[in-house]
């Protein structure tokens, strides 16, 4: 009798189940349906840049972004974004899709005088080291920890037209999948523009082929270009191409705006947080608190 009970109250925990993943989806579906897919030329924040987006890529503007990252993906706050580039063939809401998240940092001019000298292997070994460090203050304040496993694909960087891709391997608590962190920068005359993809370690592949598309169809208008820098004039970054690839861990001063962008299992996060900057990084944040959950 009692084994007949619990068989009973499984299937209709399994049925229950069911039924909440539905209406999920339905209400994905819905909120999918009002946002507004955009192709070809698209300006960004008032003539800073342009996307020239082939057939295979669409755009959605900050305020669908905001949208997605939040309603869609389960974020606190989708904001300051200039919007994301997804693929055509590929829905926001589908478990399978990848995203490429636009972010403006100004904070100056970028000098790549470090291009050709810079070790990425021992650069990476330093990352590597503070994020260890950093993962003890995380664990006090009920973050979970954050291994960087390595390059998923070594920093490359085009100097004749100042843009550099590079991606993380990264391994969330005690997690055996691991999540891409794949970076994509432009270089301008005031400050940086940000393309962080978002995809899970077997979409490598993929956004490795399309990186060098991506770059070429990003480009900085007239008057904000890498070119268009005025020594007398402009402001100049307190860091260069290594502190940019690391995450700005060479500044020795201040509080900055990191952009993080990962995948963990099969639902996406992006969490805007403030890295504090020191000997190596004291705290960052780009995930929800356990207490919180």
């Amino acid at each position: 009798m009692y084994r007949k009970l619990g068989w009973v109250a499984l299937f209709f925990c399994a049925l229950l189940s069911v039924r909440a993943e539905s209406e999920t989806a339905s209400e994905a579906s819905k909120i999918e349906s009002k946002l507004n897919y955009q192709s070809g030329k698209i300006t960004l924040q008032d003539g800073l840049a342009t996307l020239n987006l082939t057939p295979e890529f669409r755009y959605l503007s900050p305020e669908d972004t905001k949208i997605t990252l939040e309603k869609l993906w389960g974020n606190p706050d989708g904001s300051g974004t200039l919007g994301m580039i997804v693929p055509a063939n590929l829905k926001v809401s589908a478990q399978d899709s990848w995203a490429v998240i636009v972010t403006y940092d100004e904070d100056g001019y970028v000098k790549d005088d470090d291009a050709e000298s810079i070790d990425y292997s021992k650069l990476l070994k330093e990352m590597q080291e503070s994020t260890a460090e950093a993962n003890k203050e995380r664990v006090k304040k009920g973050y979970g920890s954050v291994q960087l496993v390595g390059w998923a694909q070594p920093p490359r960087y085009d100097k004749a037209n100042h843009k550099m891709y590079w991606a993380k391997e990264l391994r969330f608590d005690d997690s055996k999948e691991s999540t891409l962190n794949y970076n994509i920068r432009v270089l301008g005359r005031r400050g940086v523009l940000v393309l962080n993809a978002v995809g899970g370690m077997d979409r490598l592949t993929e956004i490795n082929t399309q990186a060098p598309t991506i770059l070429a169809q990003t480009e900085f208008n007239e008057g904000h270009r890498y070119a268009d820098f005025v020594p007398s004039a402009d402001k100049v970054a307190a860091y260069g191409l290594a502190g940019l690839v690391a995450g700005k861990i060479a500044i020795k001063a201040g509080l900055i705006k990191g952009l993080l962008v990962f995948l963990v299992a099969a639902k996406k996060f992006v969490l805007i947080g403030l890295i504090a900057i020191g000997a190596a990084i004291k705290q960052f944040f780009f995930g929800k608190a356990k207490s919180e959950s």
